[in-house]
This record gives C-alpha cells, sequence and structure tokens, in this order.
C-alpha cells in the first residue's frame, strides 16, 4: 500500500507540476515580472507625466535558474499535495468509496478549494508591490483557514447526521474571524494589475489541483485492480 502512495504521488505530482508550471509561464509570470516593474520603480501607476521605462510588456526573460527553480518547486509542492491526497483518497476507499479518476477530479478541486480557493477569500495571491499585513500574522491564518476547510469538507463528505453542519461551520469559521488585514492600501502597482495576477494565480492552481487528482486516483485505482 505504501508503495502504491508514493508512486502515484509521484507520478501525478510530477504531471501536475510540470503542467502548472506550464501556465505559469504563459499566464502568471508575465504579470509578475510587470509587477516587479511598478514595486522597482521602472513604472509608475496613477502619476501623471511620471518617467516610465520603455520596457515593453515583459517576457519570461534570461533568467533561466530563477525559471527552473520555479518549475522544481512546482513539482515538489505537487508532489506533497499528492502524497497527502494518495492517502486521503486510500483512507475513504476503505471507508467504502469508490475510487476512479471523476471522484480523483472531485478529490482534486476540493484540495484546490482548501489549499487555494478558501484561504484566498481573506488573502489573495499577492502582485509584487501590493500591501499587505504582518507576514506572521497572515501564515497562522492561512493555515488556519486550510485545516478548517479541509476538515469541514471531509464532514460535508463523510459525516453522518448534523456532521455536515458541523463542516460548513468550520468552512465558515476562519472567514468571519477575519484575514488580517494591513492598515491601508497604498500599493504601487495597479489594482488591475492586482487582481488581474490573483485570477490567474487561481486559474493555473486549479488547473494543477484538477489534474493532480484525477492521476493520483487513477493510477491508485489501477494498482488495486
Amino acid at each position: 500500500m505504501t508503495k502504491h502512495l508514493l508512486t502515484s504521488a509521484l507520478f501525478a505530482g510530477l504531471a501536475a507540476g510540470l503542467l502548472a508550471a506550464l501556465l505559469q509561464f504563459a499566464f502568471v509570470v508575465p504579470s509578475l515580472l510587470e509587477g516587479e516593474l511598478y514595486e522597482t520603480g521602472a513604472r509608475v501607476h496613477f502619476t501623471e507625466g511620471a518617467a516610465q521605462s520603455d520596457r515593453g510588456a515583459p517576457g519570461l526573460g534570461d533568467d533561466i535558474s530563477r525559471h527552473l527553480m520555479t518549475v522544481a518547486f512546482d513539482v515538489v509542492t505537487y508532489i506533497g499535495y499528492g502524497l497527502i491526497l494518495a492517502a486521503l483518497i486510500s483512507l475513504s476507499a476503505m471507508r467504502g468509496a469508490t475510487i476512479t479518476a471523476r471522484t480523483g477530479l472531485i478529490w482534486g478541486l476540493c484540495g484546490f478549494i482548501a489549499v487555494q480557493l478558501a484561504p484566498a477569500f481573506g488573502l489573495p495571491p499577492e502582485l509584487p508591490g501590493t500591501v499587505g499585513a504582518e507576514i506572521a500574522a497572515r501564515q497562522v491564518w492561512w493555515f488556519a483557514a486550510v485545516l478548517f476547510t479541509a476538515a469541514g469538507l471531509w464532514l460535508i463528505a463523510f459525516g453522518r447526521s448534523f456532521a455536515p453542519l458541523a463542516g460548513i461551520a468550520l468552512i465558515l469559521a476562519p472567514q468571519l474571524y477575519g484575514a488580517p488585514q494591513p492598515p491601508g492600501y497604498y500599493g504601487v502597482a495597479p489594482p488591475e494589475l492586482a487582481a488581474h495576477f490573483a485570477t490567474l494565480s487561481l486559474g493555473t492552481a486549479a488547473a494543477g489541483w484538477a489534474l493532480l487528482g484525477t492521476l493520483v486516483a487513477w493510477h491508485l485505482g489501477r494498482a488495486n485492480d
């Protein structure tokens, strides 16, 4: 069983990580690099007649080592997520759940909701040059949001009697408590660019999680046949 968990996570995590990296290079990284231009002052927002850099829309650039680190980070991250998903899917199978690629897709989307979407309600992905609250407080709230949301989704899916209602309460709890927020908003990046970056980041994560869950469940299902 342990061997199947590891191989499923490695196989699915590699594929999902490479997909996520490809999508990031195509959609997220250009917005990130443009945000860095505002952060460094090469571009200025809300300033009439201010000196601007003559650079066009940023592309991937020549920093190959940085992009290789992005690929490596995505692969390692999704392998880690794959291990968690494989363990949870196997646990659900012991409770009588069926393992198929379709149910794996649902698992993957639930992982996206718990790790990316729900925390983004309070702490959306931040573009360089965006003002945020104190980092330690944000990390604590983010971890709490992930854990509460994951536990809530589990209760909704597998709980009996009033357990699904408790699951809904768990999901809502960190949102009602509220994420740490900065005392004011005075970032140098355009809000339109920040919103675009957050949307692209979440879309990329959704695609990665969907593929991850599908492949983990598919591989586990084959191993159990």
